[in-house]
């Protein structure tokens, strides 16, 4: 055991089935050191929301849903709970055996975390460049597709799992080219702090979600790699999508008012600020995203 403290493998041991390949208590700590990352974004991004008025707490509330969601998600994955386990396509013996596995462990809850998050992700993304809501929507239900097919993929035991992952990355280059190119495209005609904040969170969520087909490929689809390396893949993958995209977004929203992007809300706290637009650098309004 690499830490006294933690238990979680031996309190729930066999909640949910054994796997034959599944995490060491190293794997655990990992997941309850990322649960304790998502816990603390949490808190600074509520904390951030009290820096704006009411009117303009949108992203921060949004940005905080995220991180708890994932929060909770890493709280299960650390105890060991939220996971089923799947009898392996491909077995990788090496010479302790750790692979010669006729089942792997397969956290189906970090699929409920991505259906959660990220939606909102792509919320406070495509917002920010005031993309009208048909598209917004229309991109949420490719990345929910895209989801959903990679939890069907990862417990499917036969080589239908990769039929799952094609029209998963289908759905994902839809995303792709909503974010690259409708959203680059409304933010760059936005300009000013809109633009520069949507290019650098936009690249930065592009990049990460590139990495996860991979890790996903690495672990739950083709069995390369131990379920401690997945867990290590994929938390590096979530802090960086997740509170350091966060950190980003919310820093570049401290310049950029709900009516600069669209977004007219009434505050009654603040009823000349909250709903009369605002000029852009430029001098220009920004067109309502609706």
């Amino acid at each position: 055991m690499s830490g006294p403290g933690n238990q979680a493998l031996n309190v729930n041991a066999g909640i949910g089935g054994n796997a034959d390949l599944q995490i060491t208590n190293r794997g655990s700590d990992w997941y309850w050191a990322v649960c304790a990352i998502m816990t603390v974004s949490t808190l600074v991004f509520a904390g951030m929301s009290f820096t704006r008025p009411r009117h303009a707490r949108l992203f921060h509330y949004i940005t905080a849903a995220i991180t708890l969601v994932a929060a909770i998600a890493y709280y299960s994955m650390a105890s060991n709970l939220g996971q089923v386990p799947i009898q392996v396509q491909f077995s990788r013996p090496d010479s302790d055996k750790v692979y010669a596995a006729g089942t792997r462990e397969i956290f189906y809850v970090r699929y409920i975390d991505w259906a959660i998050t990220t939606p909102l992700l792509l919320i406070d993304l495509l917002l920010t460049s005031a993309v009208p809501w048909p598209t917004i929507l229309i991109t949420i239900l490719m990345d929910e597709v895209m989801v959903v097919t990679g939890l069907v993929g990862a417990l499917t035991h036969t080589s239908y799992k990769w039929g799952y992952y094609v029209f998963g990355f289908v759905a994902f280059l839809y995303v792709f080219y909503t974010v690259v190119f409708t959203g680059r495209g409304h933010a760059r005609h936005l300009g000013g702090s809109i633009g520069s904040t949507y290019n650098m969170c936009g690249v930065l969520t592009i990049f990460v979600w590139f990495l996860y087909p991979i890790a996903w490929g690495l672990s739950e689809g083709g069995n390369v790699i131990h379920p401690d390396s997945e867990a290590i893949f994929y938390g590096i993958l979530d802090i960086i999508a997740k509170p350091v995209f966060g950190v980003l977004l919310l820093l570049g929203h401290r310049k950029i008012e709900p009516a600069d992007i669209g977004l007219h809300v009434r505050d009654y706290d603040h009823p000349l600020s909250a709903h009369h637009p605002e000029k852009h650098h430029n001098g220009t309004s920004a067109t309502p995203a609706v």
